[in-house]
């Protein structure tokens, strides 16, 4: 393919101007029409000065030598040339004057005189009234054949200089728009780093070009090291961290079995638990973010109440002990099509921490048409507190045990990745209610 077949006019298809094409498209239409505007101006105001700055000029200086040679000769000849004649009209009579100019008054005047548009300068002097008669018509040609005859042939040149200087811009350009078009459908999941070799640029490339094709080439083949590199990296991390957690998980539900043991060693057994359980929800959401895009889990379509009830029961386990009961309210039921740990892993987030601040009261569990609530009855935050509570590692100063102040910051970024805003209402002494929405729910 030729540059100039893939140079094709900027706009097409009644589609708007746009990228670097259509700008320099722009440029160049308002740079003619700058020009364009600027000469026709400067014809215009030579032709005005020609007429009325010259012509009347020169009638006045015209007349005021008649009357030097009236001065001299009461016989001397009036004016009588191609352009110009003159009348004379004695004191107290008309003379030889045609009627149409006998009632104007001293100065210039712009008559029509047998169908032609004449400039009458009328002046008086020691001999009577002098009207001076000029035919502007022949201004009108000195315009024409000095004025926009030239005025067509530079515009003429100056549009086609543009348009050659138009033409050698877009071929300049071409290489570039080429390579942006390149790295535009360049994914970095599926590299295809040949289509970025230099060695592929359109023949027409100069040097700059080319300097910039290396450059993005060396950053795209970076970049497909790192992709690489986190790759491996969230695949076996996923192996070698949950398989020492899945070890100890077991271990301690066996040691929950045994019969005999103290209180504290029961104590201890299920602190254990519940820390793996936390570990396991932390690996995996971190596991989800570490991923640019691909979140290494299936799309599937799942109700979201059941999720939610599911988490509320893995819940449980986390208010053992404490006048805390969890409670899920089902206003409605609706689908979504996504990963179905994400949103596991958002809950699990948002009731681990709404247990670990509740010591007594109640955490309820809502699913509304488009939304999934999480209210507690904990000692809620400030306006201060709230306004930074996605914070990465902010705890606040509410009382009970703290947390590592990742969870909320985990939901945050799940939910940015996902298109699901999520929200927090808080005051103190009336609890917390985290509230994740859903553009998109599907009805059940």
């Amino acid at each position: 393919m030729t540059v100039e077949a893939r140079t094709a006019t900027p706009q097409t298809a009644g589609r708007p101007v746009t990228g670097m094409r259509g700008k320099l498209w722009i440029a160049f239409v308002l740079q003619i029409a700058a020009i364009s505007v600027a000469t026709l101006l400067s014809v215009y105001g030579s032709w005005i000065v020609l007429r009325d700055v010259l012509v009347q000029r020169a009638l006045a200086e015209e007349a005021a030598h008649y009357w030097d040679r009236y001065a001299r000769d009461p016989a001397a000849q009036l004016p009588d040339t191609y352009n110009m004649r003159g009348y004379l009209a004695p004191p107290g009579t008309d003379g030889d004057v045609p009627a149409r100019l006998g009632s104007l008054a001293p100065g210039y005047h712009a008559i029509d005189i047998a169908d032609s548009n004449d400039l009458v300068y009328v002046s008086d002097g020691p001999g009577g009234r002098l009207y001076l008669v000029f035919k502007q018509e022949q201004v009108d040609k000195l315009a024409l054949w000095f004025g926009f005859v030239p005025l067509t042939a530079v515009l003429g040149v100056i549009y086609f200089a543009t348009w050659l200087t138009y033409r050698i811009s877009r071929r300049a350009i071409s290489p570039v728009i080429w390579l942006a078009n390149q790295v535009r459908n360049f994914d970095p999941k599926r590299p295809d780093l040949d289509a970025l070799r230099p060695a592929n640029l359109p023949s027409d490339a100069d040097g700059d070009v080319r300097v910039l094709a290396t450059s993005i080439h060396g950053f795209a083949s970076r970049l497909e090291h790192f992709v690489e590199r986190e790759r491996n990296f969230t695949r076996d991390a996923s192996h070698e961290l949950r398989t020492p957690l899945t070890v100890v998980k077991v271990a301690a539900d066996v040691l929950a079995e045994e019969e005999g043991l103290s209180p504290f060693a029961t104590r201890s057994v299920e602190r254990v638990r519940r820390a793996v359980r936390d570990m396991e929800a932390l690996i995996e959401s971190f596991l989800i973010l570490a991923r640019e895009t691909d979140v290494g889990l299936p799309e599937e379509d799942f109700v979201v109440n059941l999720i939610a009830a599911e988490e509320l029961e893995k819940a449980q386990a986390m208010v053992t002990g404490k006048p805390v009961v969890l409670q899920l309210v089902e206003e409605a039921q609706f689908a979504l099509h996504a990963p179905t740990r994400v949103l596991a892993v958002m809950l699990s987030n948002l009731l681990r921490n709404a247990c670990l601040y509740t010591e007594s009261g109640s955490v309820v569990v809502t699913v509304g048409a488009n939304f999934v609530s999480v209210r507690d009855t904990g000692p809620g935050m400030p306006a201060d507190e709230l306004a930074r509570a996605f914070e990465p590692f902010y705890r606040g100063g509410r009382g009970g045990p703290r947390g590592h102040g990742i969870g909320l910051t985990i939901v945050r970024r799940l939910s940015e990745r996902f298109g699901w805003p999520v929200t927090l209402d808080s005051a103190p002494g009336v609890g917390t209610t985290a509230t994740i929405r859903f553009p998109s729910p599907q009805p059940v």
